[in-house]
């Protein structure tokens, strides 16, 4: 028996205008419209009661904010708006956080820049109070320690990955292995201020040598020639 399909009546009350509503779309050159307009605008605004760089560009920010989202939601619809006004939102906030950086750099490349030269490489503080000088002796300082902390950091943590790789499988490896994690995550203030104490012990207090900044860096230094060397001759 054969069963005829009837169309389906619309409901009473239906139209066209219970459909969902189709929301177009703005131009990509929209947005630089609407800021621009908003800038002009505030920009005379301000002119004619007194311009402050900080309000202008805090003023055009809500000000576009709004004519924006307003725009957007007549054409794109409400998430469309939305979206955009969060995306404002978020920039602004980044270019907010990115002020303190750029501020700092540009006053260190102001600052500094009349500043790079020649002298500043060949001499050094000695003598000098003042204007004048120049940073050979923390060139060569940090040259020394870290040669210093070199000789000190790769020969332990050459053996000890050697000893790890090639015979360690008891306490004495775990223990090691241990330490070295330990030491992994050790900063740097920390192994700073276990050299300084460990020199105060032994030549009292005010004590100043560079060779407690070696001991330093090589406490950061040796759990990463421990790690790399140990790598390599796992592959090997």
């Amino acid at each position: 028996m054969a069963t005829s399909i009837s169309p389906r009546r619309p409901r009473p009350g239906s139209d066209a205008g219970d459909l969902p509503k189709v929301f177009g779309r703005l131009p990509r050159w929209a947005g630089y419209a609407l800021f621009a307009g908003s800038a002009v605008a505030v920009g005379v605004l301000l002119r004619i009661i007194g311009f402050s760089l900080v309000g202008f560009v805090v003023l055009t920010l809500l000000v576009y904010s709004v004519v924006q989202y307003t725009v957007s939601r007549r054409v794109e619809g409400r998430r469309r708006a939305a979206d955009r006004l969060v995306t404002i939102v978020v920039s602004s906030a980044f270019a907010l956080a990115m002020l303190p950086l750029v501020s700092l750099v540009w006053t260190v490349l102001d600052n500094g820049l009349p500043r790079l030269d020649l002298t500043l490489f060949t001499e050094s503080m000695r003598g000098v109070i003042g204007p004048g000088g120049g940073i050979l002796h923390a060139l060569i300082g940090t040259l020394l320690i870290t040669v210093s902390a070199a000789l000190i950091s790769i020969p332990i943590g050459l053996l000890s990955a050697v000893y790890l790789v090639e015979y360690g499988d008891g306490r004495l490896a775990q223990a090691i292995t241990f330490l070295v994690d330990v030491m992994t995550g050790i900063p740097s203030i920390v192994a700073g201020l276990f050299a300084y104490a460990l020199f105060v012990l032994f030549f009292g207090p005010g004590v100043r040598l560079g060779a407690a900044g070696a001991v330093a860096l090589s406490v950061l230094m040796i759990p990463v020639v421990v790690r790399a060397c140990e790598e390599m001759l796992r592959l090997v």
